[in-house]
C-alpha cells in the first residue's frame, strides 16, 4: 500500500508522535515526502543514487525515509554517536549526493559536509546549518503531488563496525512501485499480527535498521507509529499506556532494565493494549526471557536475521518455553551448521550457521573480499554467528565467530560465561573476552558492570568465581574479573572491540 491509501481514509491520523510532543499526520507524511521527492527528482537524483541521513529521533526523519522510498534512491541512515571521521567514511563510502542533517548535530555535520566534496548539496532539519540550505524551505516551492511513477527505493546500512571499519550492505532496488510489500511487512502481518488497528512503539534509535524499517512497515499498514528520543523503562511503560500500544521492538538490555524496575513502578501502568513484544539484535539470557514471560505473559516473540536478508528465523513464546535459549526454526532459507573443515556438523554440535537460500542477492559495498568470506558457495550465506541446531531443527546462537576465545587449544564460547554471570544478584551486566597469555594462547577476562548497591572490588570477584565454578566448567571460568561499565550499541550489541584494546595487556 501507498501512503496516499492511508490519507483516502484517515487524513488525519497521526502517522508518527515523537516523545515531547512533535506529530506528524498521514496526509503531511504524504504531502512532505511527495514534495521532497519532487525536489530529488528536480536536482538530478536518479534511479539507483544514494543520500545520507545525519539525524535524531524525529517526525522529519519519515519524511526523508518515505521521498527516498518512493523515488528509487538508497538512504543510509548515519550513527550521530559516530566520530566525524567514522561518520564521514560511511556518507563517502555510500556515494551520498545529498546529506540531509539535524540542526541539534550541527558541529558533527558541519564536519562531515567539509570532508565530503562530492556531496553535491546539504540540507538541514529543525534550523539553520551553516554551509546547508533549509529542506523546508526547499520544498515549499514544489507541489505535494506524486510523480507518474514513484520507483521503489532501498536502506543501504552500515554494520556497526565493531570488528573494523563498518560494511554496506547493498541489494538490488526492487522492479516495482513504491507501493509494494516490503520485505518485513508480510512476517509483521502473519507472525506478529500488524493490523491497521496496530500502534507501534519504536524506543530505539532510527538509524539503526530494525526501528526504522518496522517503523516503515508500520506506516504500510496504517499504524501510528510512536518514537522515543532515547530508552528509559519507566517512560517506555507509560508511552504503552498513554498511546494503547499494541507491539513494539526491544533488545535484551531494554528488557534488564524494564526488570530492575522497583515492583511499584511496574504495577502502575496499564499496558494490557500490548499485543506483541518482538525482540532481537542480541542474544537474551534465558533468565532474563522468562522474568519477561512472568511479567508480561506469552506475548513475547523472538527473531533472528541480519540486515543482508538472506536468512531468517523466528519462535513464539509457548515454543522458546519448550526449546528455552532457542532463537527458533528457519522462515527463510535452510539452515546448515558447517564445521571449521568446511563440512556439515551434525545435530548438536557447534558450528557457523549458514543459510542456504537461492535468491541470496546482496554485497557488501566496496568491499567484494568481505562478500566472498560470508559465502560457502553462491546460494550459502553467513551472518557470522556460530550455533547448534537440535532434534526439531531448532536453532541456539552461540557467539560470534569473532569472539571465539581459544585456550590452551580449547574453544570457548563467551555467552556460556556471561548467562551464568549474568544469574549472580550483583551482576547488572557482563562480557567476556579473551587475552593473549603466553602459555595458554588466550585467557579468560570477565568484565562485569556490578548491581546497584553491590562494589566491585576483590571479594565480588572472587565471589563470582566460584559461582561460576558451581555452573560451568572450571576450564571456561575466568581467570580475571574486572569492574567497568560495558560500552553497549543502543541497539543492545556489545562493543567488545574497545573492551579487547582496553584490556589487551595481560595483568
Amino acid at each position: 500500500m501507498k501512503l496516499m491509501d492511508h490519507v483516502n481514509r484517515s487524513p488525519a491520523k497521526p502517522a508518527v508522535i515523537v516523545e515531547g510532543g512533535q506529530t506528524l499526520s498521514f496526509l503531511e507524511l504524504e504531502q512532505q515526502s511527495a514534495q521532497l521527492a519532487n525536489l530529488f527528482a528536480d536536482i538530478g537524483l536518479q534511479r539507483g543514487d544514494n543520500i545520507a541521513i545525519l539525524m535524531t529521533n524525529r517526525c522529519e526523519y519519515f519524511v526523508i525515509a518515505w521521498a527516498a522510498q518512493r523515488s528509487g534512491l538508497y538512504y543510509t541512515p548515519v550513527n550521530w554517536h559516530l566520530t566525524t571521521d567514522e561518520a564521514s567514511y560511511i556518507v563517502k563510502d555510500c556515494g551520498a549526493r545529498i546529506l540531509l542533517a539535524d540542526a541539534e548535530l550541527t558541529n558533527l555535520a558541519c564536519s562531515v559536509h567539509q570532508q565530503t566534496p562530492s556531496l553535491a548539496a546539504s540540507y538541514s532539519v529543525g534550523g539553520p546549518i551553516e554551509g546547508f540550505i533549509s529542506m523546508t524551505e526547499a520544498i515549499s516551492g514544489y507541489p505535494a503531488t506524486p510523480r507518474d511513477y514513484e520507483p521503489a527505493g532501498s536502506m543501504m546500512l552500515y554494520s556497526s563496525g565493531t570488528t573494523g571499519l563498518p560494511k554496506g550492505i547493498k541489494r538490488p532496488l526492487p522492479e516495482q512501485d513504491y507501493g509494494a510489500p516490503i520485505r518485513i511487512e508480510p512476517l509483521m502481518a502473519e507472525m506478529w499480527g500488524f493490523t491497521a488497528e496496530s500502534s507501534y512503539l519504536c524506543p530505539a534509535p532510527l538509524y539503526h535498521s530494525a526501528p526504522l524499517s518496522w517503523s516503515m512497515g508500520a506506516h504500510k499498514f496504517g499504524c501510528t507509529v510512536v518514537i522515543m528520543q532515547k530508552f528509559d523503562p519507566e517512560a517506555f511503560l507509560a508511552q504503552i499506556e498513554r498511546y494503547r500500544i499494541s507491539h513494539t521492538q526491544c533488545v535484551p538490555t531494554m528488557f534488564v532494565r524494564l526488570l530492575n524496575l522497583p515492583d511499584p513502578v511496574k504495577s502502575q501502568y496499564d499496558i494490557s493494549s500490548l499485543q506483541a513484544a518482538i525482540h532481537a539484535a542480541a542474544p537474551c539470557p534465558v533468565h532474563i526471557k522468562e522474568q519477561m514471560l512472568d511479567w508480561w505473559g506469552p506475548i513475547i516473540y523472538e527473531f533472528y536475521s541480519g540486515s543482508e536478508w538472506f536468512g531468517t528465523t523466528a519462535i513464539n513464546a509457548l515454543e522458546w518455553l519448550a526449546h528455552k535459549g532457542s532463537v527458533g526454526k528457519s522462515l527463510q532459507g535452510n539452515v546448515h551448521i558447517i564445521g571449521e573443515d568446511g563440512v556439515e556438523l551434525p545435530t548438536g554440535e557447534t558450528g557457523l550457521v549458514y543459510f542456504e537460500n537461492p535468491q541470496i542477492n546482496f554485497q557488501y559495498h566496496n568491499a567484494p573480499e568481505k562478500t566472498q568470506a560470508a559465502m560457502l558457495n553462491d546460494n550459502w550465506a553467513t551472518y557470522g554467528d556460530m550455533g547448534y541446531l537440535d532434534s526439531d531443527s531448532y536453532l541456539y546462537l552461540v557467539d560470534r565467530r569473532t569472539d571465539l576465545i581459544i585456550s590452551g587449544g580449547v574453544n570457548i564460547y563467551p555467552s556460556e560465561i556471561e548467562n551464568a554471570l549474568l544469574q549472580h544478584e550483583a551482576v547488572l551486566d557482563a562480557a567476556v573476552i579473551g587475552v593473549a597469555h603466553s602459555e595458554w594462547g588466550e585467557k579468560v577476562v570477565a568484565v562485569v558492570e556490578p548491581a546497584p548497591g553491590y562494589t566491585g572490588d576483590n571479594t565480588l570477584a572472587e565471589t563470582l568465581k566460584d559461582f561460576c565454578r558451581r555452573h560451568i566448567a572450571a576450564f571456561k571460568c575466568p581467570r580475571q574479573i574486572e569492574f567497568s561499565n560495558l560500552p553497549r550499541t543502543e541497539t543492545g550489541k556489545l562493543q567488545r572491540r574497545k573492551l579487547k584494546v582496553q584490556y589487551a595487556t595481560d595483568t
